[in-house]
């Protein structure tokens, strides 16, 4: 574990986005990505003001921009190609499908949407909460963090729901990127009680309308979290045994679950 450059007592697992030096919550200072050291912030040119009225666009991070890219080309997919449904029937999270042998709708399920308001939601959700996350733990752990999470949301509705219902969405994967978010936030002292009480919220609204998939969101939130606590707590080498871990328990899960639908035709 590395300590903070400016106060040698202090362990962090945080840099600063430009000079790279391990930096503790005193001494983070927000940027528009990441976080800077206060000796990049004093000597930090002042930004030029342009009078073209043309504004610079934000630059997104790596992973973010390709998942984002990836999920507004599958809805256009979609639409070019039979329709949400026709495609959903064939790419869904149907349980009774991934029995018959149909895994990869446990992974494509959830870069599919089922109207554009459904792809906004989460699309803005991914483009709020990505690029943060995406600088504080890296490419490949914030790549890591999506798509367990998404494969943990798709697992419990697997797991959960009836073999025909049929559901798709990134909504495992961003209430993973929420609550890893908050593990994180609560780890920096950041207040995050806002992002809490959206968590509830959408809890709440998850349970009381019977189009959305709340099994999805409790198993990716509950991914997320586990993710986070160990890509911030433990050390590098624990970090990946457990992503390991929670991978092989939900593959467990869904041996079992399919297990269980084949025993349902076979007696």
């Amino acid at each position: 574990m590395k300590t903070c450059y400016r106060h040698a007592d202090r362990e962090t697992y945080i840099s600063c986005s430009r000079c790279e030096n391990s930096i503790c919550p005193e001494c983070m200072v927000s940027a528009p990505v990441g976080f800077h050291c206060p000796d990049c912030v004093s000597q930090a040119p002042q930004p030029k003001v342009k009078t073209s009225g043309r504004s610079n666009s934000v630059r997104l991070p790596t992973v973010t921009k390709y998942l984002l890219g990836v999920s507004v080309g599958a809805y256009l997919y979609t639409v070019l190609n039979g329709g949400v449904i026709f495609v959903a029937s064939n790419f869904g999270m149907i349980p009774l499908a991934i029995a018959d042998g149909q895994w990869w709708r446990l992974i494509t399920a959830a870069f599919l949407h089922g109207s554009l308001l459904h792809l906004a939601f989460n699309m803005y959700a991914l483009y709020w909460l990505g690029p943060q996350l995406e600088e504080l733990l890296g490419q490949k752990k914030f790549l890591a963090l999506y798509l367990i999470s998404a494969f943990g949301g798709n697992v419990a509705s697997y797991y959960f729901s009836g073999i025909n219902t049929l559901s798709v969405g990134a909504s495992g994967a961003i209430f993973g990127l929420l609550t890893a978010t908050i593990v994180i936030g609560r780890e920096l002292r950041r207040d995050v009680s806002q992002l809490i009480l959206l968590l509830g919220i959408n809890v709440v609204f998850g349970f009381l309308n019977p189009n959305i998939d709340w099994r999805a969101h409790f198993g990716g939130a509950l991914v997320g979290a586990a993710i986070a606590a160990l890509q911030t707590k433990g050390r590098p080498e624990f970090s990946v045994f457990g992503l390991v871990g929670i991978s092989a328990v939900l593959v467990l899960l869904a041996i079992l679950r399919n297990q269980a639908i084949l025993a349902m035709f076979t007696g």
